[in-house]
């Protein structure tokens, strides 16, 4: 599948350039990934509508969930998560959640601890 028939939504997309979050959604941009940055706070980033929570996004389906968020903020959004379907859900550095990880295993959804951006320099995402 072509990067832009893949949709990834970026869990915490910061308009701070020097947060990795931030550098994900510029470098999935510039992979031609379908980006949906998510954050209550912003309604635009990088020139992309950013979604307010995770059940906002409406484009369907999601293949990749890349979180930015801390482990208590991700914990209490599991619902949200599962109803969102997405194909895999990427931990990265600083967003390890086990219980979350393993929960969502159970639920048929890919799991991994990685960096977004090291995959996507590493033709590996």
């Amino acid at each position: 599948m072509k990067p832009a028939e893949r949709s990834v939504v970026v869990l915490g997309a910061s308009d701070n350039p020097e947060r990795y979050s931030n550098k994900a959604v510029l470098l999935l941009k510039q992979h031609g990934y379908n980006v949906i940055p998510v954050n209550p706070k912003l309604t635009a980033l990088e020139g992309l509508a950013v979604a307010p929570r995770i059940e906002d996004v409406v484009q369907q389906p999601v293949d990749t969930l890349s979180v930015y968020v801390g482990p208590a903020a991700s914990s209490a959004m599991l619902d949200e998560i599962v109803a969102l379907k997405p194909q895999r859900v990427i931990f990265n550095p600083g967003s390890e959640n086990p219980e979350l990880m393993e929960l969502l295993a159970q639920k048929g959804i890919a799991v991994e601890s990685a960096c977004t951006l090291v995959l996507l320099k590493t033709n590996q995402f």
